[in-house]
């Protein structure tokens, strides 16, 4: 019984901390634009997409909570519980960190300088390893 909770409480972890972190990220770079509206709101569209960016931890969060739903907890909670914490710290950190590089590239566009391209691949990075941990989880799982 205490691996099956255990596992479950791995499986919400995972999907709670890329949540949270899908939310701070899309927020710092959210924040950004709206201050960046004030000096160009012409651009708002460029500003709007990085600030989306970040949300894609959350699904990654949730697209590992649907894959594990029909998984034996029961038999092997502490490593559901290790990898859901796993996936969860690192798709969090990945979310928070990618929207403040999108913020900056928010800032950057405002001001006038030409970087959109450079802010989605730099973005880019960050979320790189969201999706490995995404596809250690899937590959352990």
């Amino acid at each position: 019984m205490l691996n099956l909770i255990i596992g479950y409480l791995g499986l919400g972890i995972m999907l709670c901390l890329a949540c949270i972190g899908s939310a701070y990220g899309t927020t710092i770079a959210a924040n950004a634009a709206e201050g960046a509206l004030k000096k160009d709101s012409e651009k708002s569209s460029q500003y709007m997409i990085l600030s989306a960016l970040p949300a894609t931890q959350g699904l990654y969060g949730f697209l590992a909570f649907l894959i594990w739903r029909g998984k034996d907890f029961a038999a092997n909670g502490i490593i559901y519980f290790a990898i859901g914490l796993a996936v969860g710290l690192v798709c969090m950190f990945s979310a928070i960190r990618q929207g403040q590089v999108c913020a900056n590239g928010i800032v950057g566009i405002s001001q006038g300088h030409n970087v959109m391209t450079n802010t989605m691949i730099y973005a880019a990075l960050p979320e790189f390893y969201a999706i490995l941990a995404l596809l250690a989880a899937i590959l352990i799982g």
